[in-house]
């Protein structure tokens, strides 16, 4: 069984999840931790609950959903999993950072590609993957069917959906993949977001003003 948890990091208030189980293994998610503190505090969760980082994804790579990878990288040793069509999102981090005022250091490793055909797994659980750009070209988003809930990056939010006025967003393809990869999941399944408070599908498809 996945638990899951979240941190919020960063002056951008990014939710960065670890997902763990009794096999002591965990997949970073997200890493947005951007300060010295930040980064102590993810490092200090996972010693005190006898955590070994094995896996680093993201679900898109804008800064804020980045500023942790190179520190997860070079300290656990971890390689980054994203999406093909997010390795210019990626390339582009830094100079984004740079005009937001928060410089860092980018990662540089390698790279390995997911797409809705892979699956992530820490023992027996496992997560699916579902392509749903629109907020960025490459956005996945990680369900688990079993215990009822989906990682979705910054697609859907509570009462609300991701930007589409930057780079190579597109409002009708975000719309498009709600409708299609999260609006066909059952109500009960719970969507942690990359920013804000979970939500479910269900109150999404009564309440979000952007779908209906």
């Amino acid at each position: 069984m996945f638990h899951v948890k979240v941190f919020k990091f960063s002056p951008i208030q990014e939710n960065t999840y670890l997902l763990y189980n009794d096999t002591n293994k965990a997949i970073i998610l997200d890493p947005g931790c951007y300060t010295t503190e930040e980064q102590e505090t993810l490092k200090k969760f996972l010693i005190d609950n006898q955590l070994e980082p094995v896996q680093l994804v993201n679900t898109h790579c804008h800064l804020d959903h980045v500023f942790g990878n190179d520190w997860v990288h070079k300290t656990y040793g971890l390689e980054l999993y994203i999406h093909p069509n997010e390795e210019k999102m990626l390339e582009f981090a830094p100079k984004s950072g740079e005009n937001w005022g928060m410089p860092f250091i980018n990662y540089s490793g390698p790279l390995h590609f997911l797409s809705q055909e892979n699956t992530i797994s820490l023992g027996q659980d496992q997560l699916s993957i579902r392509f749903t750009p629109g907020h960025s070209p490459g956005s996945i988003s990680f369900y688990c069917a079993e215990q009822g809930f989906i990682i979705s990056g910054d697609v859907l939010f509570y009462e609300s959906i991701g930007r589409t006025d930057l780079p190579m967003a597109s409002h009708e393809q975000l719309l498009n993949s709600i409708k299609e990869q999260m609006l066909t999941l059952p109500d009960e399944v719970i969507v942690y977001s990359g920013h804000g408070r979970p939500t479910t599908i269900g109150h999404e498809r009564k309440n979000n003003p952007f779908l209906s």
